[in-house]
């Protein structure tokens, strides 16, 4: 429990910390508004179980479910489409609430949006190459709005900016040299523009269309040595990663040797007998 209202990627992010203290070797996470069926964790959790995934997202099926508008309905179809060009991943419901994840992928997956976890995760999921299926599930018909946007444009907005923070994380090379590499072809026009009339013999009149364009070619080119930057930065953030995937298992080793188990919230230790365990 939080103090205060601190948003649902924290949530998530203190879920997923007591679920691993506690030991668990599945987690399963739904929503609080009703909108999935419980009986469904049994679907969810049946190909971790079977070996077959590392994550599994439950499929309402926006496309014919009786409890969403078509504005919805077009808005989960799209996003999901968008999810899986960043994640490269075959995901029918990239914001579906109602998902299993194994301990193993838990302990891989760090979340940094403090908007929504649920592409965020996908797009790190995908990135670092973890199994993930989807899977058809019920829904109940919700009793209240949503607590987490006060409006379907600002959902999108905030939306549309963590994936992009999540995608230009993972994948910071292609991403902002391939932006340094558009604003340098825009930067090109006005320079064969002024290299036409130069040839022409006018050329004297368009001199600004030069330096607009070397402008543009020396913005471009520091975009991309950025890319460079940010790709070295991103191979240093794999090695912190995976250095918190072997502190989480030494802390539950550390845990089932003593008896004792942390509070991720509070930060407290609480001492438990070995036979409560």
């Amino acid at each position: 429990r939080h103090r205060t209202n601190r948003g649902l990627a924290a949530a998530f992010r203190s879920g997923i910390d007591a679920a691993l203290a506690a030991g668990a070797d599945i987690i399963v996470n739904t929503d609080a508004d009703g909108q999935y069926v419980g009986e469904d964790i049994a679907r969810i959790v049946a190909p971790i179980l079977d070996g077959r995934a590392d994550i599994v997202v439950g499929d309402r099926g926006a496309a014919d479910n009786a409890h969403f508008g078509p504005v919805k309905r077009r808005l989960q179809e799209l996003g999901s489409r968008v999810v899986q060009r960043l994640a490269n991943v075959q995901i029918s419901d990239a914001v579906s609430g109602f998902r299993a994840i194994s301990r193993e992928a838990a302990q891989r997956i760090n979340i940094t949006t403090e908007f929504s976890y649920t592409t965020d995760m996908l797009i790190q999921a995908g990135r670092k190459r973890l199994s993930i299926l989807s899977v058809p599930i019920r829904t109940n018909a919700t009793l209240r709005p949503s607590r987490l946007f006060k409006s379907i444009p600002r959902f999108i907005v905030n939306t549309g900016i963590t994936m992009a923070r999540a995608y230009t994380t993972y994948n910071p090379l292609r991403a902002f040299v391939g932006l340094g590499l558009a604003i340098a072809f825009v930067g090109v026009v006005p320079i064969v523009r002024f290299l036409i009339f130069f040839l022409q013999g006018g050329g004297d009149g368009h001199i600004q269309s030069l330096v607009i364009g070397g402008a543009l070619l020396v913005l471009g080119a520091m975009v991309a040595v950025m890319g460079l930057l940010a790709d070295l930065i991103a191979a240093n953030r794999k090695l912190i990663e995976a250095g918190l995937v072997r502190l989480h298992k030494i802390e539950a080793h550390l845990d089932m040797a003593t008896g004792s188990a942390a509070d991720p919230v509070s930060g407290e230790v609480r001492t438990k007998r070995r036979a409560e365990r």
